[in-house]
């Protein structure tokens, strides 16, 4: 028998399923319950909107991500293999999404902010939180590389935006091709944008002590 908690997951889980799969603006409460196994009484005494489930499902599935983040982007690790990590991690994220919808998906958190941030301000602020906290590994990891000398001196925090533009460009490329190839060419990318040497774009980054 389904419990109050089963059934705000699901509808968490589908609205999450729907949000790879289709665009926001074409699904509808009713389709989510319908996909849910919900009643409708149920979407509105958990959400007070399509809006608040689509909120609290992106950042659920960002609360997922952010112990492999964590993992990846440890102090412990050498910095430019920290960003190397990341590229691999994109790749395996968007290879999952693919096997699981049949195609090329991009990214969730973007996709929904770049269609609605004109439209809803909390969906528009919650996209741009998670975007910051990306943001926000990159530049730690930018900034030890500088200090390790592994980088020419840079706006860290600036640079770590621009990686995350990069990054966010080449998922868009991807799903619009539907090729995940395209992913592969993410790494050596970011190290030409924060002045990797060649031997680094080349090879495999590795700790300089």
């Amino acid at each position: 028998m389904k419990t109050e908690c089963d059934t705000k997951q699901k509808l968490l889980d589908t609205a999450m399923q729907l949000i790879w799969e289709q665009s926001y603006g074409s699904v509808s409460v009713d389709h989510i319950c319908e996909r849910a196994g919900a009643k409708k009484g149920s979407f509105y005494h958990f959400f007070p909107s399509k809006s608040d489930l689509a909120v609290a499902a992106i950042d659920g599935h960002w609360q997922k991500l952010r112990p492999d983040l964590d993992r990846i982007f440890s102090s412990q690790t050498a910095p430019l293999e920290r960003l190397a990590g990341y590229c691999d991690f994109v790749y395996e994220q968007q290879n999952r999404q693919m096997q699981k919808f049949g195609r090329v998906c991009g990214c969730a958190f973007t996709s929904l902010g770049s269609e609605l941030s004109t439209q809803d301000e909390k969906i528009r602020k919650k996209s741009l939180q998670i975007m910051e906290w990306r943001c926000k590994y990159l530049a730690a990891a930018i900034r030890d590389a500088v200090r390790e000398g592994l980088v020419p001196e840079q706006d860290c925090d600036g640079k770590a935006r621009d990686l995350y533009g990069s990054v966010l460009g080449v998922l868009l490329q991807a799903k619009i091709e539907n090729d995940l190839g395209i992913i592969r060419h993410l790494k050596p990318t970011i190290f030409r944008l924060i002045g990797a040497s060649e031997k680094v774009i080349t090879g495999t980054p590795s700790h300089q002590p």
